[in-house]
């Protein structure tokens, strides 16, 4: 009996400190947004997503193409005219893209903002654009093209019209500044979840791993892969939404930079990498590349992993992930 009292203050205590998941859904970035952290309350759980949130707004200020008064409009303004000073965080981030394009061989392009919106994949397109007009669509696009000064941190677009935008990285590049400044205030564990682009850190409160369904896009019911996310992000990009088809092809909304035509054969492309800024963008570049491409270079980068369903609903995979059947 005498050992009652202090087993009850130690549950009563453990009962107290004990982790729960709390998750939050909203829009930001123009997207769906969903914060999942690991709190003890609902009060320290509102606090860190507060914190998440701000962050993500922070970004989107900066890098938005949408907002005028944002300074990548600032570099798209004065195309043509003269160099734009940026934050370094800006800065760095075109930088990084840069590096991402020559990776891929300019299928990852942020200059693809250039582009002349000549496809439309809401429904209203009854014929493909003739290839004049599709070669034009592409004549102010090339990343080689972008000037970096990093002694004064400015852009510069040399061609009156040119443009770079973030479609391709930014939600990513934001989930990671959401996670890393969640960590760096001590929240143990959560997932940043930006419209698909997922990012992970830590464990679920039962000491388990985040785990990612991967699902067949042909079959939106049937889970083929459930994988673990350690640390970790993962990225899909889709067509299975918005395309078009002409002559038995189908034609997937994500546009090849390099030549102004959709890409083809590929209708999902999901990347594991350890950040999801990099996810978002090999995500990208796959489906621009194709599957022979597309896999022959996700083989060639630490850390980094693939799984790319074709346009009859074959899965190829990438050299280091097993895929076993999951019912």
């Amino acid at each position: 009996m005498k050992h009652t009292l202090p087993i009850l203050i130690l549950l009563l205590s453990f009962n107290l400190n004990a982790q729960q998941t709390f998750k939050r859904t909203l829009k930001l970035m123009g997207s769906r947004f969903d914060i999942t952290v690991v709190a003890q309350n609902q009060e320290k759980a509102d606090a860190s997503i507060n914190l998440a949130i701000a962050e993500i707004t922070r970004i989107e200020k900066l890098i938005s193409s949408w907002d005028a008064n944002s300074q990548t409009s600032a570099i798209n303004k004065n195309a043509g005219i003269k160099a734009v000073a940026v934050d370094v965080e800006l800065f760095d981030l075109i930088t990084r893209a840069i590096s991402i394009s020559k990776l891929t061989d300019g299928a990852f392009d942020i200059s693809y903002a250039s582009m002349d919106k000549i496809w439309k994949f809401d429904g209203s397109m009854t014929q493909m654009p003739d290839a004049a007009t599709i070669t034009a669509s592409v004549d102010r696009v090339g990343f080689n093209k972008i000037q970096l000064d990093a002694s004064s941190h400015t852009v510069f677009l040399p061609d009156t019209g040119m443009k770079i935008g973030f479609g391709a990285i930014g939600k990513g590049y934001a989930a990671d500044k959401a996670k890393a400044l969640l960590i760096s205030k001590g929240v143990s564990a959560g997932i940043i979840n930006a419209s698909g682009d997922m990012n992970t850190w830590g464990k679920q409160p039962d000491g388990s791993t985040w785990k990612v369904a991967i699902t067949n896009p042909m079959n939106k019911n049937k889970v083929f892969a459930l994988l673990p996310l350690i640390n970790s992000a993962v990225v899909t990009s889709g067509n299975y939404e918005k395309f078009v088809s002409f002559n038995d092809t189908r034609y997937s909304h994500i546009i090849d930079p390099r030549t102004g035509y959709p890409a083809s054969g590929i209708i999902s492309a999901t990347v594991f990498a350890p950040k999801a800024e990099l996810a978002d963008a090999l995500a990208t570049s796959v489906f621009v590349m194709g599957i022979e491409v597309g896999l022959n270079r996700i083989n060639q980068l630490p850390n980094i992993e693939c799984i790319i369903i074709d346009d009859t609903g074959k899965i190829y995979k990438s050299d280091h992930i097993e895929i076993k059947d999951h019912d």
